[in-house]
Formats: structure tokens, C-alpha cells, sequence
């Protein structure tokens, strides 16, 4: 083994053991990290079949970690499921709804998100996705379609005045275009959702970023990316969230082992 791979190696295994050290640990077991549902409010307990899921959901049909009726609450414009108002600052625009809606149904319906799960103390969930790779095609195709709608935060998860029971703009924030609040892509998909996301430098169909968006007909892609990342900490002995940092030192020591 010459020097320079042995640097390299040495320098891999710092980042795996500084992601580690700087990242909440949860009980999963390793054999949990791909098929599995979350353990949040709507989620089902396991995965399976849901031939009647709604619309923009009906994709997750044959393997869903959500029910029916959550697919067609989630369309609505106030959903019963969180309250939630997508309208706070006047009107979305359909097509940025749309992509708003795909993210709950990515959130609500997919198994394949195991490799980012971790443990969250909220009365309304017990854990949540971290730093899942979303392919960039994906977040600038939201972003495009939202830059023009309205809203008057820019951390979604966080800070809304609840006490008319659905969310409403605290009183010292101002009504702007998405892209005001969020100037980039990245911004949008990491930022909205208290960093759920992480964009990747990595295209639809590369098998490595998760698609929000895809042809269920070409089957889901998404198993295919849980299971590259699942492998990858499987052969590190982890468990657990797979942040940004961790997952790229960990295939990179994969690919070059």
C-alpha cells in the first residue's frame, strides 16, 4: 500500500469519527436502516401496499408508511393532519404547491429513508430525517416554481403563532417572495425544514439522491439509493443517522476499498 492511499485512508477515518462524534445516536438497529417507516405522528408501524393512495402520493402505492386517508388530508390547502396553512401569506401558486405536497408525501409515504433517521424529543414525533441527499434537479425545480409565491419565514419548522389553531406569520415577520427569504435552491431545501434535506451535487437516476418526484411504472428509485447507504454504514459497523459528512466519508472508504 503506497503512502498517499495510506493518507487518505487516515483522513476517511477522521471524518467518519468526527461525524460520529458530532451526531445524535438512535437505537436502530443496522438491519433497520432500509424499509422501514418512522415513528411520527401519521406514519404507519411498517410499510406495505396502499392501492388507493391519493394523487400525488399514488406513487408509494405498492410500499407506503402512509395510509389513504393521510394521502388525501395532505392535499388539502389547511390539512387536518398538522394544521398547517400553505396559504399564510395570500394564495400559493399551484405549481409551487404541488412540489410542497410531493414533499409530504415523500415524508409521509416512503420506507426508503432509514439511513437518515433519528431520534427527535417532540410531543408530536418521536423521530425525523436528517441531511437526506435530494437530487438537485429536484430542490431547483421547487425553487423555480416557488420563488414567486409568498411567505414570512424562512424555517418552517418553528416559530408560527398557532394560537388561532393553524399557523399564522408571527407579528414581527413581513409577507415576501420565497426567493427573498430563500436566494438559492439550497436554501429552500435546507433551510425550510430545519435541514431535513441536504442537496446533493448528485442527478436523478444516479442511484445516489433521493428523487422526490418519480415514475413508479420505472419502479422507486429510492430503494436502490437506501440500500448504496445502508451497505456503506453497514460495512462501518454503524447505526443511526447517516449525515452529509458521514455518508461521503463512508463511501468514499467503500469505493476505494
Amino acid at each position: 500500500m503506497d503512502m498517499a492511499w495510506q493518507k487518505t485512508q487516515l483522513l476517511l477515518l477522521a471524518l467518519v469519527a468526527a461525524a460520529q462524534g458530532g451526531q445524535p445516536r438512535t437505537p436502530r438497529a443496522k438491519t433497520d436502516l432500509i424499509n422501514v417507516c418512522m415513528d411520527a405522528k401519521h406514519h404507519k408501524t411498517k410499510p406495505g401496499p396502499e392501492d388507493k393512495l391519493h394523487d400525488q402520493c399514488s406513487p408509494w402505492k405498492k410500499n407506503a408508511c402512509c395510509s389513504v386517508n393521510t394521502s388525501r388530508e395532505l392535499h388539502k390547502d389547511t390539512s387536518l393532519l398538522y394544521n398547517f396553512n400553505w396559504d399564510h401569506c395570500g394564495k400559493m401558486e399551484p405549481a409551487c404547491k404541488r412540489h410542497f405536497i410531493q414533499d409530504t408525501c415523500l415524508y409521509e409515504c416512503s420506507p426508503n429513508l432509514g439511513p437518515w433517521i433519528q431520534q427527535v424529543d417532540q410531543s408530536w414525533r418521536k423521530e425525523r430525517f436528517l441531511d437526506v441527499p435530494l437530487c438537485k434537479e429536484d430542490c431547483e425545480s421547487w425553487w423555480e416554481a416557488c420563488r414567486t409565491s409568498y411567505t414570512c419565514k424562512s424555517n418552517w419548522q418553528k416559530g408560527w403563532d398557532w394560537t388561532s389553531g393553524s399557523n399564522k406569520c408571527p407579528a414581527e415577520a413581513t409577507c415576501r417572495t420565497f426567493e427573498s427569504y430563500f436566494p438559492t435552491p439550497a436554501a429552500l431545501c435546507e433551510e425550510l425544514w430545519s435541514h431535513s434535506y441536504k442537496v446533493s451535487n448528485y442527478s436523478r437516476g444516479s442511484g445516489r439522491c433521493i428523487q422526490m418526484w418519480f415514475d413508479p411504472a420505472q419502479g422507486n428509485p429510492n430503494e436502490e439509493v437506501a440500500r448504496f447507504y445502508a451497505e456503506a454504514m453497514n460495512r462501518a459497523g454503524l447505526s443511526g443517522a447517516c449525515s452529509l459528512l458521514l455518508c461521503l466519508a463512508l463511501t468514499l472508504l467503500w469505493l476505494l476499498s
